[in-house]
């Protein structure tokens, strides 16, 4: 996945180990670095990316110094692939700076090449990026009063029900007990495929019929769990446009009355910027508390996933790479960052 992002800084890492450093404007500094015969052995690929796992230094007091004037071109093309893989501007910039903090003026091991360098310095700036909001939803869900209410929304077609039947089997594979509310009551297709999936997990599920009020199917869906003892109601709701305002008031009347723990907000990763531009107004709406991006198998982008959380502020809880029950992932730092550079 992310095809298209990860040749894209391949290329630019490429580009940095194959141009001249003179042309880079690289410079060695005499009075500190050790005379030329005993200047370290270059090291072989392998034993370049055995130093990264290490995690030996890279950049310190000694070797080969980098000029800010020398990574303008290098920055201009790392900012180009970054929006051509569809990453919102702001987070094109918290990468630049990321990569222009940890190489300007400082220098690094002459054993190793800039290639090295620049996709280390690549590396950190995306995961300070995305260290912005980490959420463990887990540790979550065990410190909160059950019943646990959870409240989806999202537009249409972006595989907001299916996310629901995914999350509801990863709780019951926790041995949670879950409640689904079929709190889109203006598609009568909306509840019978919601039923299907609660079918087919063999758990209850509350509805009313097509049209009625999705306020009163969250509260009848809330009751029902404190009755039985349920820990967690998972609460659809209409996928509708952002910008339908008399649709969205009738999502803030739900709000009121469910009273949800946490809105989780439901984004297609193949819609790049427009699913953050969908989340934003979401939740300058009701309020989101996460995000989950669907569809990232097809994203051989991966533009979304990188700008949702800097952007919108709010941290993604998951991904769903499938469409089967077992095919979600528990968002992480260390999982989005290894799929952007797995060679």
């Amino acid at each position: 996945m992310f095809e298209s992002l990860k040749e894209k800084l391949g290329g630019l890492r490429r580009k940095a180990q194959e141009t001249d450093p003179a042309e880079l404007g690289l410079s060695v500094d005499g009075a500190e670095e050790a005379p030329p015969q005993a200047e370290a052995p270059r090291l072989s690929r392998k034993e370049r990316k055995k130093a990264v796992r290490e995690e030996r230094p890279m950049v310190g007091d000694r070797g080969r110094k980098i000029k800010e004037k020398a990574l303008d071109e290098l920055l201009w093309e790392l900012e180009i692939a970054l929006m051509e893989a569809d990453v919102a501007l702001p987070v094109v910039e918290a990468v630049k700076d990321g990569v222009r903090e940890g190489l300007v003026g400082r220098k690094y091991d002459r054993s190793l090449n800039l290639e090295d360098v620049v996709g280390t310095a690549l590396k950190d700036a995306v995961r300070n990026v995305l260290s912005l909001n980490e959420f463990d939803f887990d540790a979550w869900i065990a410190e909160r009063e059950r019943p646990v209410k959870i409240m989806f929304v999202g537009i249409n077609g972006t595989g907001k029900t299916t996310a629901i039947a995914k999350i509801a089997r990863r709780l019951m594979d926790q041995e949670r007990s879950v409640v689904l509310a079929a709190g889109d009551t203006f598609r009568a297709g909306a509840i019978e495929q919601l039923g299907v999936h609660a079918d087919r997990l063999g758990v209850k599920m509350i509805k009313h019929q097509a049209g009625g009020d999705p306020a009163a199917v969250a509260f009848d869906a809330v009751e029902h769990a404190r009755a039985k003892r349920r820990d967690v109601v998972l609460l659809d709701t209409a996928g509708r446009m952002q910008t339908n305002s008399n649709l969205i008031d009738e999502m803030k009347k739900l709000k009121r009355v469910a009273k949800p723990d946490m809105i989780l907000f439901v984004g297609d990763s193949l819609a790049g910027n427009d699913a953050v531009e969908q989340a934003r107004v979401f939740d300058e709406a009701v309020g989101i508390d996460a995000v989950m991006l669907t569809k990232i198998d097809a994203d051989s982008r991966g533009g979304a996933a990188l700008s949702i959380a800097h952007t919108v502020g709010k941290p993604i809880a998951f991904v769903s790479n499938g469409q089967e029950y077992h095919q979600i992932v528990k968002f992480s730092v260390d999982w989005m960052v290894d799929r952007l550079f797995s060679d």
